[in-house]
C-alpha cells in the first residue's frame, strides 16, 4: 500500500488513551468558559444543579441537557455567541425551516482552528499543492464553500471558487483550467455528468478530475458507485454542521472506511434515539457534538439528528482518531407509513442500483383518507426511456419487487422522463410533503 500523507501526525494519529486524556481537559475547560459567559449554559447546568467541577470523566458529559436547533433559533441572532461582536471576524447562517437563519460566528482563532481540521480532511482525500481545485458550492452565508476553500489554500492546492450554477460553464472551466478535484453536493456532481455528455464530454477520458469532496447532503454507498462510475474519480464524502463550525468535523481517508473525526476539536456521542442515553460502540443512533475548542459560539452536546455510529479502531491509513460510519438518515427523517419506519435512503439504495433508472427521484407524502401514503417519482435512464407500455410496466414491477424486499411494503410509483426533476447546485429536494395540503 502505497503510503498516504498525513497533515497532522501529532493529532491524528495520537493514541487513543492521550486523545481522551486531551479532550478531558479541553472538555473541562470549555464547560467553565461557557459556564462563566453564557446565559443559555449557565441556565442549563443550574436547572440540574451541575457545577462544571463536577465533570470527573468523559462519560459525566451524559449527565447534561442537549443543545438542540431551537436554541438557536430562540436565540437569534447572536443569543448563542459568549464574545463580544469586537472579537468575531466572521458571520455565517444556515437556513432555518421558520424563516429565521441559525447564526454563527467566528473568532480569529476560530478560524485558524477551522483552516487547520480542513487542511486536515483535504490531505486525507490525496489532495495537495499540485491540485486544481474547483468550488462548485454556492457562496453566500453558507459555511461550506468558504471552509473548504482556506483548507485548499492552507495546503497549497490551486483554488477556482466558481461557486455552485451555471453548468455549462462549470464544465468549460474544468475542462481549460484543469480541474483536478471537485467540492460540491454530490446531486450536482452527477447532474455535471449529465451535462457533460450532452455537450460531448466524457468526464471520465475528457476531463482530469481525480476526486470528489462531497458534502451538503448524504448519499448513500450506490450513489458514491454511480458518481464513480461516471467521473472515474474518487468520490470522498465529509460531514459538518453549521451549529459546529462548518465541514472540517469529519471526513474520509483515500480507503473510505469512516470518516475520520478531529477529536481534539470535538467530542462525540451516540445516542440512542429514544432514550436519548449513550449505546455501545459500534452500535447506531443519533450523532451528538461537543465542540471542544470554539471561542464564539461553542456548543455543548449538540442533537444534529443524525444516524450513524463510532469505530474506534485505528485505520490502515495510519490514523488513529475515531471513525464516523455513513449518516445512514436523521432521526427526523423517518416517515411512518402503514405502520413500517420508512428512511429515504433505504429508498435511494433501491433506486440507484435499477441501471433502467437514473439517480434522481422526489419522495412524495400525501394523505389517503385518514392514513400517511407515499409515492417515488424516478427519472428513467435515458437508454431506457421508451413509450412501449410493456417494457415500462416491467420496469415498474421490478422496482416494486425491489422495494418491498427493502421496506416490506408497496409505496406507489411513478416513472417519469430523464431530465424532468428539477436539479439544483445545492441540496437535492428529496422529499415533498403534502399530508397538510
Amino acid at each position: 500500500m502505497p503510503k498516504m500523507q498525513i497533515w497532522n501526525k501529532a493529532m491524528e494519529c495520537m493514541p487513543r488513551e492521550e486523545m481522551e486524556a486531551l479532550q478531558l481537559r479541553k472538555l473541562k475547560k470549555i464547560l467553565h468558559y461557557v459556564y462563566d459567559r453564557s446565559d443559555i449554559y449557565k441556565k442549563k447546568f443550574d436547572g440540574i444543579g451541575f457545577k462544571p467541577d463536577d465533570l470527573k470523566s468523559l462519560q459525566d458529559l451524559s449527565k447534561l441537557p442537549l443543545t438542540i436547533k431551537d436554541d438557536f433559533r430562540d436565540g437569534y441572532p447572536f443569543g448563542m455567541f459568549v464574545v463580544p461582536m469586537e472579537q468575531v471576524v466572521r458571520l455565517h447562517a444556515s437556513s432555518g425551516t421558520t424563516g429565521k437563519l441559525t447564526v454563527v460566528g467566528c473568532t480569529k482563532n476560530d478560524m485558524e482552528n477551522w483552516t487547520e481540521v480542513l487542511a486536515r480532511m483535504i490531505t486525507m482525500t490525496g489532495v495537495n499543492s499540485s491540485d486544481v481545485t474547483q468550488i462548485a458550492f454556492g457562496y453566500g452565508l453558507f459555511t461550506g464553500a468558504h471552509g473548504l476553500q482556506y483548507g485548499m489554500e492552507r495546503v497549497g492546492a490551486t483554488v477556482i471558487p466558481i461557486s455552485g450554477g451555471n453548468s455549462e460553464k462549470q464544465l468549460m472551466v474544468m475542462k481549460d483550467f484543469g480541474t483536478t478535484a471537485l467540492v460540491c453536493t454530490p446531486t450536482y456532481a452527477l447532474h455535471l455528468a449529465e451535462v457533460a455528455m450532452k455537450l460531448g464530454i466524457d468526464p471520465r477520458t475528457d476531463l482530469k478530475v481525480k476526486v470528489g469532496l462531497f458534502g451538503g447532503e448524504a448519499f448513500s454507498e450506490e450513489y458514491r458507485q454511480e458518481i464513480q462510475n461516471r467521473w472515474g474519480m474518487l468520490a470522498t464524502d465529509n460531514y459538518g454542521l453549521s451549529e459546529l463550525g462548518g465541514p472540517g468535523f469529519s471526513g474520509e481517508c483515500e480507503l473510505i472506511c469512516g470518516q475520520h473525526i478531529a477529536e481534539d476539536h470535538y467530542f462525540v456521542e451516540i445516542l440512542d434515539t429514544e432514550t436519548l442515553q449513550p449505546v455501545a460502540p459500534g452500535e447506531k443512533g443519533e450523532v451528538v457534538i461537543t465542540s471542544l475548542s470554539r471561542e464564539a459560539v461553542p456548543v455543548i452536546r449538540y442533537r444534529t439528528k443524525d444516524i450513524s455510529s463510532l469505530n474506534y479502531e485505528p485505520c490502515d491509513c495510519g490514523r488513529t482518531t475515531a471513525r464516523l460510519s455513513k449518516i445512514t438518515g436523521r432521526s427526523d427523517d423517518m416517515m411512518v407509513i402503514r405502520g413500517v419506519n420508512v428512511f429515504p435512503s433505504q429508498i435511494e439504495s433501491v433506486l440507484v442500483k435499477m441501471e433502467e433508472l437514473a439517480p434522481h427521484y422526489q419522495i412524495i407524502l400525501y394523505k389517503k383518507g385518514f392514513l400517511d401514503d407515499l409515492e417515488i417519482r424516478v427519472e428513467l435512464s435515458e437508454e431506457a426511456f421508451t413509450d412501449n407500455y410493456g417494457k415500462l410496466e416491467a420496469i415498474e414491477h421490478k422496482l416494486k419487487q425491489q422495494l418491498y424486499k427493502t421496506l416490506s411494503m408497496n409505496p406507489k410509483v411513478r416513472l417519469v422522463e430523464p431530465f424532468s426533476i428539477e436539479r439544483s447546485p445545492g441540496k437535492a429536494i428529496r422529499v415533498i410533503d403534502n399530508r397538510d395540503k
